[in-house]
């Protein structure tokens, strides 16, 4: 868990740029490829352990091209406001991504999840919650542009039974992000910094 934060570990928009470039690209090939084949099927399943694969398989999976802009932009914003931290942008990504889909798969509603709405959602709280967890300058300021951008979209997202939409995956994978910001917090806390420039995002 310690490699979550790591003094070596600076980076910023620029370098992660190709990163989170590729990682969309692979959506939207992802979506492509959905148009032909039927790669919806790996959506996660709540408690159906061949549904287990919709874990790592629902961010890349949406819809329609209306479902798979949606979370392109989001998306985008809350992974490019990682950059500049001593955190493992990969890693937060992944722990959010397995902890709000197996909160999902463990507790949500029998149903076909897929969208990288969890991964967005847990993204916008994992920042909103970083700046109180961590109380740095550079993370408050963080956590009021994803606050007055995203938090009514937040709010809005998690209120049950909304048809079509996967309320409980957005729960779910806020839920995570949070735990994520205060596990992130607390080895930012314990690791000195090597550079007084370090602030996490």
């Amino acid at each position: 868990m310690k490699s979550l934060v790591d003094n070596r570990n600076i980076h910023t928009i620029k370098r992660d740029f190709i990163g989170i470039a590729i990682f969309l690209v692979v959506i939207w090939g992802v979506f492509a490829l959905d148009r032909f084949l039927p790669l919806e099927k790996y959506g996660l399943v709540p408690r159906d352990f061949g549904g287990l694969i919709g874990i790592i398989a629902m961010p890349f999976l949406h819809g329609d091209f209306a479902h798979l802009m949606g979370n392109t932009v989001p998306l985008a914003v809350t992974l490019f406001l990682l950059a500049g931290s001593r955190a493992d942008s990969g890693a937060i990504v992944i722990l959010i991504t397995l902890l709000g889909g197996l909160g999902l798969w463990l507790f949500g509603r029998t149903a076909l999840h897929i969208g990288a709405s969890g991964l967005v959602f847990g993204l916008i709280a994992f920042h909103i919650f970083a700046g109180i967890f961590e109380k740095r300058i550079s993370s408050i300021l963080i956590t009021i542009i994803i606050g007055v951008s995203y938090a009514g979209v937040l709010f809005k997202g998690v209120i049950p039974g909304q048809q079509g939409v996967s309320w409980d995956g957005h729960l779910f994978g806020a839920i995570a992000g949070t735990l994520v910001a205060l596990i992130t917090a607390k080895l930012l806390k314990d690791t000195p910094s090597t550079n007084s420039a370090d602030y996490h995002s």
